[in-house]
């Protein structure tokens, strides 16, 4: 015993001996610049000494590229900022490789974590479904998991070949598994088609002679400007008195983009800033009148929701702080970084935050997001409900039948959405979604639907209400929000 214990005590003194000359000699004070600059070169060598010293002596061969993988996570992860990762070669494979380009897929903008646990499985998320794809009409929501994909556990695989799962040959089936929540479970078809992602839609909607022009913005892209500009050219043909621009699920995008899609509306002044810590960092985009081509007193109402993020905030946020937009929904997802993207020497890389941005009014929404001017929610589903759901999901009849009625009208889809409703305890305002949704599998998918969707339903009545222009000059920017809040804060406290 005592052998031992001298040959233990003796392999730790060797240890720390062998990284003495490595030991930062500052650790323990409040660094000066200068300071702060050795102890970096100090624990840079401690961890090159570390990385050699594991490769020599741990008992198995060690694979160097998982010693650096390991490392990079770990120093990525240390900083506490989701948007800032290390990205190895197969999670670069991010929503813009998934969608670029023509293939064969089912339109699901997805993540995935690269350690996977069993308390914790690496499940693939979605992050967005492409409106109009197979999996958006399928009914797949962001958030929800892709447990299996063609009887394969997505725990068990990488992005990488979750991809190589998910394309294929346009035509051709893929069975996915999805987990909502924590009990809803249920199994779906998806046929693969060929994925081109639109940055926008846009048209008229009309009725009692008013005229509201109908903006979804999908993404924020080099090619997003000019699509907004032809929505705009065509609202002014067609003589609009009122416009929504809908937000919802917008993920973000270029900053660049957002700029020139604001400065159509904004005729001066600041758009978004950012500040970092290196002067490079630190700019202000700003609007010119030169470039404005909105009419100007026409009402605006935004529509947003907690997929609303980065880019899609910069212009929910720019138009209401110049109180030039109403908001209607929901509160926004709440990313006011901005990141760079870094290339690595062995097709990896690292997603870093380098700034913050800020509206007109000079707040910054970061994990706070930006609150609706009026909140419109979706109705939830009991514990009842959830279990019908997922049996009439697993039981797979709506696809059937609509393949057996080709020619459904819309008192066809309330006359089966009332049949259904027998069997599965679902509201028919739901079910008529759902069969809305298989039955636009061969029609293609309409620009809006107003029987289900409610928060478009408010915004028609808000944007073409008498008071509208008032109730725009009566909200609040995002600066008067952020100080209420902290005020309520430390009233608490």
């Amino acid at each position: 015993m005592k052998r031992s214990l001298k040959i233990v005590v003796g392999l730790v003194i060797l240890f720390f001996t062998a990284f003495a000359v490595c030991t930062p000699s500052v650790f323990a004070q409040t660094p000066s610049g200068a300071e702060k600059t050795l102890q970096a070169r100090q624990y840079t060598d401690l961890i090159s000494s570390v990385f050699s010293y594991v490769m020599q002596r741990y008992v198995e061969e060690v694979d160097p590229k998982v010693l650096y993988e390991g490392a990079l996570s770990g120093l990525m992860d240390s900083l506490g900022d989701q948007h800032t990762q290390y990205l190895d070669a197969d999670s670069q494979r991010s929503l813009t490789d998934t969608t670029a380009g023509e293939f064969g897929g089912v339109g699901l903008s997805i993540t995935k974590a690269t350690v996977s646990t069993e308390a914790n499985p690496a499940f693939v998320e979605v992050a967005n479904p492409i409106e109009g794809t197979p999996g958006w009409r399928a009914g797949i929501n962001a958030g929800d998991k892709l447990v299996e994909i063609d009887g394969v556990y997505t725990p068990d695989i990488t992005m990488d070949e979750v991809l190589g799962l998910l394309r294929g040959e346009i035509g051709a089936p893929v069975e996915v598994k999805v987990r909502r929540g924590k009990n809803m479970e249920f199994t779906v078809m998806l046929i693969r088609e060929l994925i081109e992602v639109p940055t926008v839609k846009f048209g008229m909607i009309s009725d009692s002679g008013r005229k509201t022009g109908y903006l979804r913005i999908i993404e924020f892209t080099p090619l997003t400007p000019e699509r907004v500009q032809d929505a705009l050219d065509s609202f002014s043909e067609e003589g609009y008195d009122s416009l929504i621009i809908d937000l919802r699920s917008n993920p973000g995008g270029l900053i660049t983009s957002v700029q020139e899609v604001a400065d159509k509306f904004i005729d001066s002044g600041t758009i978004v800033s950012t500040k970092g810590r290196l002067p490079s960092d630190n700019t202000v985009l700003s609007a010119t009148s030169a470039n404005t081509t909105f009419p100007s007193g026409l009402p605006i109402v935004i529509l947003t929701d907690g997929g609303s993020a980065s880019a899609s905030e910069i212009l929910a946020g720019a138009l209401k702080d110049t109180k030039l937009a109403y908001i209607v929904g929901e509160n926004t997802y709440g990313k006011g970084s901005v990141q760079v993207p870094v290339a690595l020497p062995y097709g990896d890389g690292i997603k870093l935050t380098v700034a913050r941005y800020y509206s007109p009014s000079d707040s910054n929404i970061d994990k706070v997001g930006i609150p609706p001017d009026l909140e419109v929610l979706y109705p939830t589903l009991s514990e009842d409900e959830q279990n019908a759901y997922v049996d009439l999901m697993n039981d797979n009849v709506i696809d059937p039948y609509v393949d057996d009625h080709q020619d459904m009208t819309e008192d066809d889809i309330a006359s089966y959405a009332l049949q259904l409703s027998k069997d599965y305890a679902l509201d028919p305002w739901l079910l008529r979604r759902i069969i809305r949704l298989s039955v636009n599998r061969t029609r293609g998918d309409p620009l809006y639907d107003l029987d289900y969707d409610i928060q478009l339903q408010k915004a028609i009545e808000v944007v073409r209400s008498k008071d509208i222009k008032a109730l725009i000059k009566s909200t609040k920017t995002l600066k008067e929000i952020e100080e209420e809040r902290a005020l309520k804060e430390a009233e608490k406290n």
